[in-house]
């Protein structure tokens, strides 16, 4: 990535960037992305990695598994552990619905000219 790229949000990029429950002790992040170009760029250059995930969520990367690109849904998927299990006291979000939300500012460039967008 250079300086001079341009640099896009994630929630832009994308159709769809979910949180759901992966069992009481994980998160499974999703993100499907709208074009094809901007799916192969972050899988070549893996910008959606586990440090970067870490980082966004305050986690240790240990905290963070590896991500998992799926070609046929332009799709990224990753699990974290959970700071709480699923409906434990204290724990506010019981089924991983809201938990994005810091995906959703990731801030990624954009494809060279000439790259498929499709």
């Amino acid at each position: 990535m250079t300086e001079a790229q341009p640099l896009a949000a994630l929630a832009a990029l994308a159709d769809v960037v979910r949180s759901k429950n992966a069992g009481p002790f994980e998160l499974t992040l999703d993100v499907i992305f709208t074009t094809r170009g901007h799916y192969e760029l972050v899988k070549r250059d893996r910008l959606i990695n586990r440090q970067v995930v870490a980082e966004l969520y305050g986690l240790p990367a240990a905290d963070v598994g590896e991500p998992i690109f799926y070609d046929p849904a332009r799709a990224v998927k990753l699990n974290l552990r959970r700071p709480l299990p699923s409906g434990s006291v204290g724990e506010t979000d019981v089924y991983g619905a809201q938990q994005h939300g810091p995906l959703l500012t990731l801030l990624l460039p954009l494809p060279e000219e000439g790259t498929p967008a499709t």
